[in-house]
Formats: C-alpha cells, structure tokens, sequence
C-alpha cells in the first residue's frame, strides 16, 4: 500500500502538469479569436473616426485608415452650424423618437407580458399566438400600411406618425410574458393580495422590479430599432424640422455631386449619432449584472 501510495503522489504532479499547457493554449486561442472578432467589428468605427478627422480634401486623397491632419474641433463646428443647426434638431428628434417611443414601449410589453404571464383568462393562448406572428412580420412589410392607415387620419408628416408605431414591440411582450413567468413567484403575488395589496400595485412594486433585467433588454431593444429606423421616417415625413438624424443624414448623402463638403458633415453627423446608443448601453448595462448575479448567492 505505502508503493502504491508513494507512486500515486509521484505521477498526480505530472498528471496536472499535462492539463496546464492545454489550459494555457485553449485560454490564449479562445483570447485571440474573441480579439481578432472585436477589432473586426470596431474597424467600422475606427474608419468613422479616422475620416471625422479629416478635411474634405484629405477625406477624398488620404487612405481611408490612415490619419490626417486634425480637423474634427472644425468639422464638429460646421456640422452643428450647417443649416442654423438644423442637425441639432435631427438629434433632438431622435431622442424623442427612440427615448420616448422605447420608454412607452417597455411599458406597455411589460404589462401585457404579466398579464398573459399570470392572468388565466380565455384566448390568451390566442392572443400569445397573434403576437408570436408580429415577431415574425418585417417591418418593412408594415410600412406601407402604416402610411395608408396614417393617411385615411390625415396624419401624415407629424411626429405621431413615426412615434405611435414605434411604442408597439411584439418582441418585448414575448421577453416580457417568458421572463414574467420565470421571475415572479405566484406565492409573492398571493402574499401581497393577502396584504391588501391591488393589482396594480403587485404590478407596480414587485413584478417591475423582478422583471428589470428583461425590461432593460426590451427598452434597448427598441430604443435601438427605433434610433435606426429609416423607412418609415422616409415614407411619413416631409418636413425636414420632423427628421430623424438617419433620414436627415441621407438627405445630405444624396446632395454630395452637389455640394462636395457634405460629405464629411455626414460622416461627422453619423460619429455623433452613435454616442446616444454608446451612452445608453453603459448606463443601463449595470441592471444586466444584477439580474444575472441575483440567484447567484444562497440564502
């Protein structure tokens, strides 16, 4: 027993010597392959930032990768002074737009997700099933619907136009009624009504809460479809005072044969669209950690 002891204890050294170089490899190949997919999806934004440098002329006989001389304090001034500051409005619109329109949107999936979560009531399966098929419905398809129902209203060319479809996420019910069922204990919810607690305040004060994690996924989800969304801008409005930044950056795109400087005002104008969303992410990405960390400890 000591022989076979002592040649235990002399080959398990080199059992775990053996494990550690495949450790390493696997660590250092899983390290360069999540490395080399991160610099390909910022090179985008690196050409971005590199031509937001840059002088029209520079922009034009300058490798696209390669720096310049600095003009960006210039072109940032020029961009926001370009038509008496009208892209400051494009971003204001799409504020308003995205903020608002993701901000409605959570709630309304939110309360709908929690009732077809919790609430037994006939056709809900129905009704779940209607919004599995808006999942699948492109938006593209809805869009012109869209403009021939606004336009019986007479309401095309309005900031309800582009606002009002976009407080509709059938991908928010769904996140909202699978995250509801799973997070919202039935026993909590009877424990409050036995405290006097109404509907609308279990709703209110405990599922909101449980269901943070998803309704953060939900508003960035849909403040993102929305900060992007182009064709149906396009298809409502006419008045350049209700633009979106996109569709106002288009505009100036389609005039470049014409006015040549334009175009480094449009890429200057899409660096700064993507600070909104850069922003948003990092002040919302804490509520991610806490609901994945929060079944994490033992009682």
């Amino acid at each position: 027993m000591s022989f076979l002891t002592r040649t235990e204890g002399a080959h398990a050294p080199s059992a775990t010597a053996h494990r550690r170089p495949r450790t390493g490899v696997s660590t250092a190949v899983a390290v360069t392959f999540l490395t080399a997919v991160a610099c390909y999806m910022l090179l985008p934004v690196y050409w971005l930032f590199v031509s937001s440098t840059k002088s029209q002329s520079d922009l034009v006989t300058t490798p696209g990768f390669l720096t310049a001389e600095w003009h960006f304090g210039d072109n940032l001034s020029s961009l926001f002074a370009q038509q008496d500051g009208v892209y400051a409005r494009w971003l204001l619109n799409s504020l308003l737009y995205a903020g608002a329109g993701a901000g409605v949107a959570t709630l309304l999936a939110a309360a709908a997700g929690y009732a077809l979560a919790k609430y037994a009531f006939r056709g809900r399966e129905a009704v779940f099933s209607v919004v599995l098929g808006g999942v699948l419905v492109p938006a593209t398809a809805l869009a012109l619907p869209l403009f021939l129902m606004f336009a019986e209203l007479d309401a095309t060319n309005t900031f309800w136009s582009v606002f009002l479809p976009s407080v509709v996420s059938p991908f928010g019910v769904y996140l909202s009624r699978v995250f509801a069922a799973a997070s919202v204990p039935d026993e909590v919810m009877e424990a409050a009504r036995m405290d006097g607690a109404s509907e609308f305040r279990i709703f209110r004060t405990i599922a909101l809460r449980l269901m943070a994690p998803a309704l953060v996924t939900v508003f960035l989800f849909q403040f993102v479809v929305i900060w992007n969304n182009f064709l149906l801008p396009l298809i409502m409005l006419q008045d350049e005072r209700l633009y979106p930044v996109t569709l106002g950056l288009f505009t100036w795109q389609s005039q470049t044969s014409r006015l040549p400087e334009l175009q480094t005002l449009t890429i200057v104008g899409a660096l700064v669209s993507v600070v909104p969303i850069v922003l948003t992410f990092l002040l919302l990405q804490r509520y991610w950690r806490a609901g994945l960390a929060a079944g994490a400890v033992k009682s």
